[in-house]
């Protein structure tokens, strides 16, 4: 009887938790900066899902990646890399800029 308690509170605690660390991962996405240019200049990402954008800057001049929408900026130095990590967001779009080289167009984020 107590191996079949012991392992009936096993199968509810895996029942639990299981839900939690699959929520808990980040979708990953790569953007490339350089000079300006982002590439790819739009980003697909789930709804409801933690979003982690590996930022690469290619250029050789500083960059920043900054959304006002989403409250994040990141700079970023020539040859450096960095993450930037958004929470769940609603479906939608998104957009976000290199604020160092505002002449170049805005990229976007959407959002399904």
């Amino acid at each position: 009887m107590k191996s079949f308690i012991f392992t009936l509170c096993i199968v509810v605690i895996s029942l639990i938790y299981t839900p939690m660390t699959i929520a808990a991962e980040k979708f990953t996405v790569e953007l490339e900066m350089n000079n300006g240019e982002l590439t790819p200049p739009v980003l697909n990402v789930p709804a409801k899902t933690p979003v982690r954008i590996k930022i690469r800057n290619t250029g050789t001049e500083p960059v920043e990646f900054e959304s006002t929408q989403l409250r994040k900026e990141k700079v970023l130095a020539p040859g450096a890399r960095s993450v930037v990590v958004i929470a769940p967001l609603k479906p939608g779009k998104y957009t976000f800029f290199d604020d160092f080289h505002l002449a170049h167009p805005a990229g976007e984020i959407i959002v399904k």
